[in-house]
């Protein structure tokens, strides 16, 4: 519903997300509560001057919020009681720093894609639908057939399979979304969708890097069942950044 309407309720939609993903990583990087609220004011002040048009100085508040970060979270060294796991990985308040942009870019994208008057919301959906597409594709592909594990030390249970199953769906789901949208192009946007396929497999791979390095199976549990929000959003953040780079290479942008 958000979505739909745009400004200013996908724009709240994003801040709140922001300040979830942020308390989330503080909890894997397991630092002190002093250093991920600064993370979590970083992103909230990024994504509310993207909002206003000044995506410049929302990357800018991304540079200065990852040094903030790092110089708190290093003076103030120490595991929280909640994942005293994470107390033996080396460089914590680096890697708290490095959730100011590994969250913050993506969520700036999203809100900087959807502020776009001519095709915003259809870029939105398109990406949605392409994600939810990739994710859906891989479980199912993955449990029908199965076969050869794609990363057993990261995630045991990716084949390569689900992959290709991922990759598969969300090109085909590109080219259903555009040809509802009255466009031709479908060959186009059906690879294009195939490599956002690809794309957010791989940011759902890292995010489940990043766990097994801090000895965690999910962000949190806030979402009964399905772990944290960054367990589910982990493909279109990666999906979103790679659209606006694309979106800004092309300048008009591919879809509009």
């Amino acid at each position: 519903m958000a979505a739909y309407f745009g400004q200013p309720y996908f724009d709240i939609l994003v801040a709140v997300c922001a300040l979830i993903l942020a308390w989330e990583w503080g909890q894997l990087c397991a630092t002190r509560p002093a250093a991920v609220m600064i993370l979590g004011g970083s992103l909230l002040g990024a994504v509310v001057a993207v909002a206003m048009e000044r995506p410049i100085l929302a990357l800018g508040i991304l540079a200065a919020g990852f040094i903030t970060v790092a110089t708190v979270a290093g003076v103030t060294r120490g595991p929280t009681s909640t994942t005293p796991d994470a107390a033996d990985v080396p460089r914590r308040h680096i890697w708290l720093a490095i959730g100011t942009l590994y969250i913050g870019i993506p969520l700036i994208a999203l809100v900087w894609l959807r502020a776009n008057p001519d095709m915003g919301r259809g870029t939105i959906f398109w990406l949605f639908a392409v994600v939810w597409a990739s994710d859906t594709g891989a479980y199912a592909f993955g449990r029908l057939i199965g076969g050869p594990r794609m990363a057993p030390s990261i995630s045991p249970k990716k084949t390569w399979a689900g992959l290709l199953g991922g990759i598969a769906c969300a090109g085909a789901a590109s080219a259903a979304t555009i040809a509802a949208f009255g466009r031709s192009d479908l060959v186009l946007f059906s690879t294009l969708g195939a490599m956002m396929g690809g794309v957010a497999q791989g940011g759902d791979l890292f995010e489940s890097w990043v766990k097994r390095r801090f000895r965690v199976k999910d962000a949190s549990n806030i979402i009964p069942g399905h772990g944290g929000l960054l367990d589910r959003v982990d493909g279109l953040m990666a999906v979103a950044f790679a659209w606006a780079v694309i979106d800004m290479a092309t300048r008009n942008g591919i879809l509009t």
